[in-house]
């Protein structure tokens, strides 16, 4: 496609960008490059260290979250790449409401001598910035996964700055059509490329995200090093799925704000928690520092910690006939699951379930969830 002489929306870019030359006769997409080594004398030499479906993708995504991009083969191998640049014994402050794999990376590197963490209530944010004076990086979640707590990401950003740490924002849930880090004063952002970006639950993928252009040269040698490359296929489903990223998002935050009213005023639901409801603590916050309110919402049933809230959860999840009962997020059908089977959400409720909006009729999913209620 040519360029325009004026900028473009986010809704264009997610169309527009990463096609081949314009020439008549040629085709609008990006092929998918079956080759792992290249004639000698060129810009690219091996696979391992980039193909022109992959160029592709890292241009899209990284206009969209106006920075340099570099993919992975996994969300989990770009959070690696970023943790594995730190020099021995470094300090990591996470948010203790976080990604599960995360924060399990941390701990297995902490046993092995390797990392230092400390999990932080990052709704705090003096108290966050006061654990940052002796580390040499600030991780955060906004919303975090999956208890939904903001944190103001600005503020603790601009903190970490002025410490001289690093700040690293997972934007996997908000994506870059809702909030952008970069411009909020992150150094780097990670994405699950598995999730929003590709959109179809059919794909791993990973990014990650920096103006700076020392980090891109370290994390470019840490995915060549370490072999964590993405697939020329997978690049041209993400990219694919990107195409329709704004439009699945919108249709998506539409169904969960009325799903998360509708839950709220549920006898048998004790707590939702959704940035868009004006009962959420960081509903503010999140309306100043995002264009949305994305499309996970999280609610527990029958209250409490105890056995009780753990089996009415797994009885309304065995109760649904049109939604899915499956971990993971982010796609176009609605998702839903215990989250504390995993034995790493120690901070999340028994009876919490986290719910990943789909882009269904907003009535069809309503009217499984209702009747699955009913039967509790």
């Amino acid at each position: 496609m040519s360029n325009p002489s004026t900028p473009l929306n986010l809704e264009s870019l997610v169309v527009s960008l990463g096609r081949p030359p314009v020439a008549p006769g040629t085709a609008i997409n990006t092929p998918v490059e079956f080759s792992s080594i290249y004639h000698h004398g060129g810009e690219i030499a091996y696979s391992r260290d980039s193909n022109q479906t992959w160029e592709a993708l890292e241009e899209t995504i990284g206009a969209l979250e106006a920075g340099k991009a570099r993919v992975f083969a996994s969300g989990m191998a770009a959070i690696s790449s970023v943790i594995d640049t730190l020099a021995p014994r470094s300090k990591i402050v996470v948010p203790e409401d976080s990604y599960n794999g995360t924060r399990h990376l941390l701990s297995e590197l902490s046993n092995m001598g390797r990392i230092n963490w400390v999990a932080v209530d990052i709704t705090d944010t003096h108290a966050v910035l006061e654990h940052c004076k002796d580390a040499d990086m600030l991780w955060l979640e906004s919303p975090t996964n999956p208890l939904l707590n903001v944190c103001d990401l600005r503020a603790l950003c601009s903190g970490a700055r002025e410490l001289g740490i690093t700040s690293v924002v997972d934007n996997t849930f908000a994506t870059p059509m809702i909030q952008r880090p970069l411009e909020l004063g992150a150094d780097l952002v990670v994405h699950s490329a598995t999730k929003y970006l590709s959109g179809h639950s059919d794909v791993l993928g990973g990014v990650v995200i920096s103006r700076d252009p020392s980090w891109i040269e370290r994390v470019t040698l840490r995915r060549s090093l370490g072999g964590a490359v993405l697939g020329p296929m997978e690049a041209f489903l993400i990219l694919r799925g990107i195409r329709t990223l704004a439009l699945r998002m919108e249709k998506s935050q539409e169904n969960a704000l009325i799903l998360a009213q509708r839950l709220e005023s549920e006898s048998k639901v004790s707590t939702v928690r959704y940035p868009g409801l004006t009962s959420h603590p960081g509903h503010e916050l999140a309306s100043k520092q995002m264009n949305g309110f994305g499309a996970i919402v999280s609610f527990e049933v029958l209250g409490g910690k105890d056995q009780k809230a753990k089996d009415g959860a797994e009885r309304l999840l065995a109760g649904l006939k049109f939604c899915t009962d499956a971990t993971s997020l982010g796609g176009v059908e609605t998702l839903l699951e215990r989250r504390k089977r995993w034995s790493w959400e120690d901070k999340t409720p028994r009876g919490l379930i986290r719910m990943s909006v789909g882009i269904e009729h907003v009535e069809d999913i309503w009217a499984d969830i209702h009747g699955a209620l009913q039967g509790l």
